[in-house]
């Protein structure tokens, strides 16, 4: 799936780690990232949790949408931070899927909680 996300690559998002239900991406927050107020733009924090959710969610086979998902700001990103997101599975239920991802700087201070929803097409 990775390999055919333009949209990720285009923003550099690496996917770190793989496991079942679990996911880790990085993304570095470059100056095209930053919003009228010198931070990095919501929009590039979610598009990073949203990745590393999909990551996970497809970690089992069966191709996985998004049914949907919100987010928490906790904290601001600038320029040059390294953000890391990290999707852990919290269940399954039919052909659907409960997701937390946890938004972190490099030093471990965290940015933003994100909870998807997924849903597995047939």
């Amino acid at each position: 799936m990775m390999d055919a996300d333009t949209a990720s690559a285009a923003l550099g998002i690496e996917l770190a780690e793989l496991g079942t239900g679990r996911a880790v991406c990085r993304m570095k927050v470059t100056e095209r990232m930053i919003n009228g107020h010198a931070l990095c733009h919501g929009g590039y924090v979610f598009l990073l949790a949203d990745t590393a959710f999909a990551c996970a969610c497809n970690s089992h086979g069966p191709v996985t949408v998004a049914a949907g998902a919100e987010i928490t700001f906790v904290a601001p990103a600038h320029a040059g931070d390294v953000l890391v997101a990290e999707a852990a599975e919290r269940t399954r239920y039919g052909r659907s899927g409960i997701y937390d991802i946890t938004v972190k700087k490099d030093d471990g201070e965290v940015v933003a909680e994100f909870r998807g929803r997924s849903r597995e097409m047939r």
